[in-house]
């Protein structure tokens, strides 16, 4: 998507459009019964509303690319997440509204478990209360670099935030997180000659980490994802011309929202809530994005059933949605999670759009395998989900003479 093209072809509307992003939605089937976590689970609502949209399947990256809930969430924003890219860092600063400065590098930590030969046994410490991490990142506000100064704050459960502010600094480095269980962290590296003074205040940091929670389990290390520095780039209000209101109960997706210009409001831990939120807030905004954070968490975990549950949990909510009588309506995810891998995937994600222009297809399940069959098609481009949405809604000019 050209966000200087579109721009100019904006127009003002009093439309309404809502974007419901079940996290991590898409999955693959298990051997029983050969359903997908969505196809398995009762949702009468979300079948009913396929009915009248049209469907298909979202790619939100390129294909065999698995997308970071990032890209993922940037692509289905309009954003090619290709062009823009930003680290988890940034995310999870924004997200618990961490006053990031020009030149800070951010990074986002797990608290995981290692055992005595610093293999990883657990990449996430058992998902720790937000109560435990807040003891633990006290602790590790004792750690002390040369001529920089070290932030570390607890951002949700295992997760936690670590800021370096100084001259010089660079968020050109890997991961030290290997995305599996039974390895050891990798070793910081640098990905430019820039980042090499970074990367040797970054080994100092976790060294100092390893020593200071040797004694405590099950959160005795921590690994770093996302290294990274807070962009410059257009608002979805400056490129779409939308007044944009995040409803997200995780710190990381409102960071991300924030980041784009969204207004984040505040809201619950419950999916209830989150919908309680839509409707007090329904009159302030013309567009709303809810996310739903548990069907990545479960599908994570490899629990089967409870992401089925929260699928369902959604679907009762549906009817309160529709009561708002918005202009549209995409719901879809970010990227795939299978329970099955309990991983993201590569696998292209659900996604409807309803309005009473939008062409209804022949879908009357929401689902990985009737959607694949939708006017959508099977890998449509999840970057053009907006300019879409934006012409269902009436808000785009036509083009040319």
């Amino acid at each position: 998507m050209d966000l200087d093209f579109i721009q100019k072809l904006i127009k003002p509307a009093e439309t309404k459009i809502v974007m419901l992003v079940m996290d991590g939605i898409g999955g693959l089937p298990r051997e029983s019964d050969n359903f997908t976590e969505l196809e398995a689970a009762n949702t009468p609502n979300l079948d009913l509303l396929a009915k009248q949209s049209v469907c298909g399947l979202q790619q939100t990256v390129l294909t065999g690319i698995t997308p970071g809930s990032g890209p993922g969430h940037l692509g289905i924003f309009g954003y090619n997440p290709i062009k823009y890219q930003v680290g988890r860092g940034v995310l999870a600063a924004l997200g618990i509204n961490f006053d990031l400065k020009p030149g800070d590098v951010a990074a986002r930590g797990n608290f995981c478990t290692i055992d005595e030969n610093d293999c990883i046994l657990d990449r996430r410490a058992g998902r720790i209360s937000t109560e435990k991490n807040k003891e633990l990142c006290e602790l590790l506000r004792s750690i002390k670099l040369p001529n920089v100064e070290v932030f570390i704050e607890t951002v949700k459960e295992h997760r936690l935030l670590l800021v370096l502010r100084g001259n010089g600094l660079s968020g050109s480095l890997i991961d030290t997180d290997p995305q599996e269980i039974g390895k050891k962290p990798l070793k910081p590296q640098a990905l430019s000659s820039d980042a090499v003074h970074t990367v040797e205040l970054v080994s100092q940091f976790l060294d100092q980490t390893h020593n200071v929670l040797a004694d405590y389990r099950p959160a005795n290390m921590i690994l770093l994802r996302g290294f990274s520095e807070k962009p410059d780039w257009l608002s979805m209000q400056e490129a779409f011309g939308l007044k944009c209101a995040a409803i997200a109960a995780y710190p990381m997706y409102r960071g991300l929202a924030k980041l784009i210009g969204m207004d984040i409001l505040e809201t619950g831990q419950t999916i209830k809530e989150e919908f309680d939120t839509l409707e007090k807030k329904w009159n302030d905004y013309d567009f709303f994005y809810l996310h739903i954070k548990k069907t990545d968490s479960y599908g994570e975990d490899g629990n089967f059933d409870k992401k089925v549950s929260i699928i369902e949990e959604t679907d009762r909510e549906i009817p309160r949605l529709l009561d708002l009588n918005p202009d549209v309506i995409i719901v879809t995810g970010d990227h795939s999670t299978p329970s099955l891998m309990k991983f993201h995937s590569w696998h292209p994600v659900p996604v409807l759009l309803y309005s009473k222009y939008c062409r209804p297809d022949n879908v009357d399940q929401f689902g990985e395998r009737r959607c694949i069959t939708g006017g959508l098609g099977p890998r449509f481009p999840a970057e053009d989900l907006i300019p879409l949405a934006l012409a269902n809604a009436k808000r785009l000019e036509k083009f040319g003479a």
